[in-house]
């Protein structure tokens, strides 16, 4: 969906449906604004329901101070308009009370968004503001000096979280992407310390396109088997937004059309919604003219290149499996038999692997292996189609949550190698390799 070509009273309406729909605001919490190219903010209303939000509801603020709409401004508007006049830059603000980043308001921390490159790209440093009165020119004040700081994600003390964009869809990703980032670190203090990337580590995602040379591509001479398959990509990546396995700003879908040729999500994507003509064809090493495959595209050709039998490939950031990832360990999926059956021995990879060694990651990830957690950079699954890529990834992430979810009650108890043996006997399964 192109965002830009809404109108701001719809586009507040949408993204608050997504806020509220993934429980990251309350029927009362939250307000979001978008302030036009005449000076006017469009605002969202104080003492509407979130749940049942209307493009009628929202109100707008001319220029010149008068009101216009069914109901009042929300009763943070004081800070909006103070965001604003400190930040000339930021055209958009989205203020909500999602449980990961209360928890850290309230233990007046900030996250490290070192953790993974994601949050860092998207929101670098966060800031702290002290608590101020809701709805006060006083919390209006201390907001805006960490705005004119240069901050522009900022955790409210015992409040919540302001995250300022260029645009809506830009605020809403760095909204997400952060608390995403605290759920995480929340989760990896159940497993022991989370690790952070450096700045050399960080460097290797400092570009934003792959350098691939171009081909022209006619439409026109599509076949039925790429259409299905741009098709299943894109009904894959909603689903994977929907159960959270994905978040906008996270998360590359491929398919093999055959040996020459395959599919790949584009940078940058918002998962909520993918056009199966956003989808990017690769061949020969070469991407469809006007598009720009996901940054991850190197990594999913030598994999095709090396594994002949892969048609589908996913890399995703779940929460629990993230957890794992910032604390660079593996997924026992000795837990369950649907856990090992389907996701068998998970492998564990430095976070360099998917920039600069391609051939050890084609190596770990085979239809006998097809999981791998990538330390601080979320896990990767391979399949035989599109949807046993994506089953493994729902077993994967599940495996992750139930170990996480043992560990206050005494941990988990890994199946014995005497019901695995007979695991692999009843499903035909290749041993693991000796340890």
């Amino acid at each position: 969906m192109k965002y830009e070509y809404l109108h701001p009273r719809d586009e507040l309406v949408l993204t608050m449906q997504r806020i509220y729909r993934y429980k990251m605001t309350t029927t009362s919490g939250g307000n979001l604004s978008i302030l036009d190219e005449n000076g006017d903010m469009w605002i969202t209303p104080t003492g509407v329901d979130k749940g049942t939000l209307t493009a009628n509801d929202i109100v707008c603020v001319r220029a010149d101070g008068r009101i216009e709409g069914l109901h009042r401004p929300s009763s943070e508007y004081p800070f909006h308009k103070a965001i604003y006049a400190v930040r000339p830059d930021l055209k958009a603000i989205v203020h909500a009370h999602p449980m990961a980043l209360v928890a850290f308001s309230i233990a007046h921390k900030v996250p490290d968004t070192r953790l993974f490159h994601q949050a860092w790209r998207s929101n670098g440093t966060v800031a702290f503001a002290p608590y101020g009165v809701p709805g006060s020119e006083d919390l209006g004040r201390k907001i805006a000096q960490k705005y004119a700081e240069g901050f522009d994600s900022v955790i409210l003390e015992n409040h919540g979280v302001c995250c300022g964009g260029q645009n809506l869809q830009e605020s809403f990703g760095k909204f997400e992407t952060l608390e995403m980032c605290c759920k995480v670190l929340i989760k990896a203090h159940t497993l022991g310390e989370p690790t952070y990337l450096t700045d050399q580590q960080l460097q290797l995602q400092g570009k934003s396109d792959v350098p691939l040379e171009a081909f022209e591509y006619d439409p026109s001479m599509m076949t039925i088997h790429e259409k299905e398959l741009r098709n299943q990509i894109c009904r894959f990546v909603e689903r994977g937004y929907r159960q959270r396995l994905l978040t906008m700003k996270t998360g590359t879908f491929s398919a093999r059309i055959d040996a020459e040729k395959f599919l790949i999500t584009p940078y940058p994507l918002d998962r909520h919604a993918v056009l199966p003509e956003e989808i990017v064809m690769i061949r020969k090493g070469k991407k469809e003219f006007g598009k720009h495959p996901s940054r991850a595209v190197l990594s999913h050709k030598a994999i095709y290149d090396a594994q002949p039998d892969v048609t589908a490939i996913v890399n995703a950031g779940p929460l629990n499996a993230m957890a794992f990832s910032v604390c660079r360990q593996t997924i026992d999926t000795y837990t369950i038999p649907e856990s090992y059956v389907f996701v068998r021995e998970v492998g564990l990879l430095p976070f360099e692997t998917v920039y600069n060694d391609f051939a050890r990651l084609a190596r770990t990830l085979t239809l006998q292996s097809p999981a791998a957690v990538l330390a601080n950079n979320g896990v990767m699954v391979v399949g035989d189609s599109v949807l046993a890529a994506f089953d493994k990834l729902e077993v994967l992430e599940y495996s992750a949550e139930a170990v996480l979810d043992a560990q206050p009650i005494g941990g988990h108890v890994a199946m014995s190698r005497k019901i695995i043996d007979e695991l692999i006997e009843a499903f035909g399964l290749q041993p693991p390799p000796p340890q």
